[in-house]
């Protein structure tokens, strides 16, 4: 095992993606190229984007056709009711069964983060996904990037179970919020400014749009929110202390959206 170049009893796997010297976490900055050393890290890198290898952003396609798919499917289909798949803890249809959260019906988590009935709300979802998309994707890669979005899908659920459980809940919108907590957690890593890249204005404005709107949920915006930011740390912290952390990184995601969805079950039972 390689030591630091300037602390020798610290072992470490990670190398400057510049001069190849091997580095410990107290030495690492993060870059948009890569990890750096001290000395590597006062040079000037040759951009400031969040995007950091040119690859298509696959995974967010794939995830726009799915709301799409899912929104046509629902109002084609006269026989199939989109209540089945909204986010409530509990409530009684009109022939008089229970369903939600609390009976049981756990898939409503993720098949809510799926589901828009409203053209207008479909559109405005997708466009921010494909933005935040482009953006974010091609520097976590197309597994990272799925990861924190479910993960950020499901504390959005969590966030409705704490707050508001007896509202009828659906839309995108938890895991785009999880997005965009992304993009500030690795524009940070990268020393972008959050104020000149307009990830703190878009946040503001989105969220007095969400406290002045009736009928939009806080829960499912804040717990998105929260879920990107916290997924996305983590996530980062282990592609900065490993050189191979495509597999952690997906188990610790993995980790947090079972502990996200299990505790929203708990919270309405």
């Amino acid at each position: 095992m390689a030591t630091c170049y300037r602390h020798p009893s610290r072992e470490t796997g990670v190398s400057c993606s510049n001069c190849g010297k091997p580095i410990c976490p107290d030495c690492m900055t993060a870059t948009p190229v890569g990890m750096r050393c001290p000395d590597c890290s006062r040079q000037k890198t040759q951009t400031r984007s969040l995007q950091s290898i040119a690859v298509d952003p696959i995974a967010t396609y794939v995830l726009i056709a799915i709301n799409v798919a899912v929104y046509f499917g629902v109002h084609s289909s006269s026989q199939f009711s989109y209540h089945d798949l909204t986010l409530f803890g509990s409530g009684v249809y009109q022939d008089g069964t229970l369903h939600g959260v609390a009976e049981g019906e756990w898939w409503r988590l993720v098949t809510s983060g799926f589901l828009h009935t409203e053209t207008v709300h479909l559109l405005l979802n997708m466009l921010s996904l494909f933005w935040l998309g482009r953006m974010i994707e091609p520097a976590l890669g197309h597994a990272r990037y799925v990861a924190i979005y479910l993960v950020s899908l499901l504390a959005g659920s969590l966030g409705v179970m704490l707050l508001d459980p007896n509202a009828e809940t659906l839309g995108a919108s938890g895991a785009i919020y999880g997005l965009l907590g992304a993009a500030i957690v690795m524009a940070r890593n990268r020393q972008i400014s959050l104020i000149q890249s307009g990830l703190l204005p878009i946040l503001a404005i989105n969220f007095i749009f969400t406290l002045s709107v009736p009928g939009i949920s806080l829960g499912g915006h804040l717990g998105g929110l929260v879920g990107g930011l916290v997924s996305t740390f983590v996530v980062e912290q282990i592609s900065m202390r490993r050189r191979d952390s495509l597999v952690p990184s997906v188990a610790a995601c993995a980790v947090l959206g079972v502990a996200a969805a299990v505790a929203s079950v708990v919270a309405v039972s």
